[in-house]
């Protein structure tokens, strides 16, 4: 008599069972609970419609860290940093990292067996950055004016291209924008534009280190140096706020003598993102002074109910350590030598690929790697379709390459822009040119009929 057939183990079908049948509600509760595995495929398959995060060339932020950080940060998501009491290791490492951060930067005061002669704190990123550093030069404005600020209208000086925050810091907090225009062929302030703009009333001027349009450096020294003799000939004397969110962390690195820093005595303050060029996932930023001189301590807390007298400064409270640990592990594990040989690295792969574009004699290249690894570029002439035609193109290949305008003084310019992060490799840039070079054959194909007007989405 032939052996009875033993049944195997009984199958649950992933997508077969009720992973398939029911739908979830997205905008309200579920009635019913779900097995873990079937809320971790719903939400993980959902994100597979997402782009590539190492194939979005438009973002100045980090998409990839070492397998040992990635632990790191994952073994540190649950402390809150606030929390400096019961996680004092913690805030330790905070304090470390600002005052490297400060140190780098050439702060004065500093003290290598005491970091709280570091003046500065961990943000968010440099959106919450730049909000403290406005609200410290708008406070010693108003020491400096006296009883009669508040018949007074404070005012910013600053570029037409700087970054958003910077238009949300002057609208939350009542200070008047004085936006410098842009020119066709030039996307930085000036120092002509600067001394024009300033009086009695200005909190300060903003310098960019690495531009969001361009990544270019604006000349902050020369600015710098037309507002000392500006102040020494008797006018007003208004000082100079860096934001170094995307340049802060390349420049000491492949120009360690530029002077744009705290070397240059009217700087006053200076943001720098950890989440771009720090090498660190999001969201860590830093701002850090000159001194204690320009924080006023009006805008320093104390509170004591989280256990012990802990002073703050931050326009957030609650938010996970683990980007701080995170940042602190790529100041261990690189320091100055790593730091440089990666930007070095950064800024060879851009400047090869902006050499490549450059000779494809379809591009005019605007910055090609060499300041930060960033690269803009635009058409040339007028070959029947525009930058967002190439951005779209280039979207069928998996590459997210912004296209857009100019800000005021050039808004009929358009330009591409690449940002190279640690992640995108040399082989990854010689497959981008060979994609570009694709898509403008097909382009050159469908011109002059195949252009959109404007930013296309994506169909997945």
């Amino acid at each position: 008599m032939p052996p009875r057939h033993t049944p195997g183990p009984s199958i649950s079908p992933a997508y077969t069972g009720r992973l398939s049948t029911d739908p979830v509600p997205s905008l309200r509760l579920p009635d019913d609970s779900m097995e873990a595995q079937a809320a971790y495929r719903f939400i993980h398959d959902e994100l597979m419609l997402d782009g590539s995060s190492r194939l979005n060339l438009a973002t100045f932020v980090t998409t990839w860290m070492e397998p040992e950080a990635d632990k790191l940060m994952a073994e540190t998501f649950d402390k809150n940093m606030i929390d400096k009491d019961e996680y004092p290791a913690t805030a330790a490492i905070e304090a470390r990292c600002v005052s490297m951060v400060a140190d780098l930067f050439h702060a004065e005061d500093l003290r290598d067996d005491d970091p709280s002669t570091a003046v500065g704190v961990s943000t968010i990123g440099s959106s919450e950055a730049v909000m403290l550093a406005g609200l410290a030069l708008k406070w010693r404005w108003r020491d400096k004016v006296g009883k009669d600020w508040k018949g007074r209208t404070p005012n910013l000086v600053l570029g037409s291209n700087v970054q958003v925050v910077w238009e949300k810091f002057c609208r939350y907090f009542d200070v008047e924008p004085r936006y410098l225009p842009m020119a066709e062929d030039r996307y930085v302030i000036t120092p002509e534009q600067v001394l024009g703009a300033v009086d009695e009333d200005t909190i300060g001027v903003v310098g960019i280190l690495g531009t969001t349009f361009t990544g270019e450096l604006e000349p902050i020294a020369e600015i710098c140096a037309a507002l000392d003799e500006l102040a020494a000939g008797g006018g007003v004397d208004v000082p100079v706020h860096v934001d170094a969110a995307s340049g802060g962390f390349v420049v000491p690195f492949l120009h360690p003598d530029l002077k744009w820093d705290f070397r240059l005595p009217r700087v006053v303050s200076i943001n720098v993102s950890g989440h771009k060029y720090g090498l660190t996932y999001p969201g860590i930023g830093f701002v850090v002074w000159r001194n204690k001189e320009h924080l006023p301590e009006d805008l320093v807390f104390r509170v004591n109910y989280l256990g012990g007298d802990m002073p703050t400064f931050t326009l957030n409270f609650s938010r996970p350590g683990n980007q701080v640990v995170g940042q602190y592990y790529n100041f261990l594990r690189l320091g100055r030598a790593g730091y440089t040989q990666v930007m070095q690295c950064l800024s060879q792969t851009a400047r090869w690929l902006g050499d490549q574009l450059r000779a494809s004699e379809h591009f005019d290249v605007i910055t090609d790697g060499s300041a930060i690894p960033v690269i803009s570029f635009r058409l040339k002439g007028d070959p029947g379709y525009t930058e967002f035609d190439v951005s779209h193109a280039l979207r069928a290949y998996g590459w997210q390459v912004p296209a857009y305008t100019m800000p005021e003084g050039a808004e009929d310019v358009t330009v591409l822009r690449v940002v190279v992060r640690e992640g995108f490799s040399a082989d990854l840039a010689r497959a981008l040119k060979e994609d570009t070079i694709t898509a403008l054959s097909h382009l050159d194909q469908l011109k002059p009929n195949g252009h959109f007007d404007e930013v296309q989405p994506f169909a997945h």
